[in-house]
């Protein structure tokens, strides 16, 4: 399974949110084509059929690669680059 670019994920979520609040201040029919656009692109790239486990899974995919990113920088000795556990 292809895995999403995070950076791509995060900047597709924080455009989404964005126009929602938008949308829910003054309708726009430009915003809104812009957020159904969004939407169909969130869920293909997520492999979802709707949005809010699109959401879901974008934020697990954001999680995971924090946590990853987190268990890389502390499990290594930067000065010998051995682990530092075990």
């Amino acid at each position: 399974m292809l895995v999403p670019d995070p950076k791509r994920v995060r900047q597709l979520l924080t455009r989404y949110a964005t126009l929602r609040i938008a949308q829910a201040e003054r309708y726009s029919p430009v915003a809104a084509r812009e957020l159904e656009d969004i939407t169909y692109t969130l869920c293909v790239m997520t492999g979802t059929a709707g949005i809010r486990e699109a959401v879901a899974r974008a934020d697990a995919l954001l999680t995971g690669e924090r946590a990853a990113a987190d268990i890389r920088t502390t499990d290594v000795d930067d000065e010998s680059g051995r682990t530092l556990v075990g």
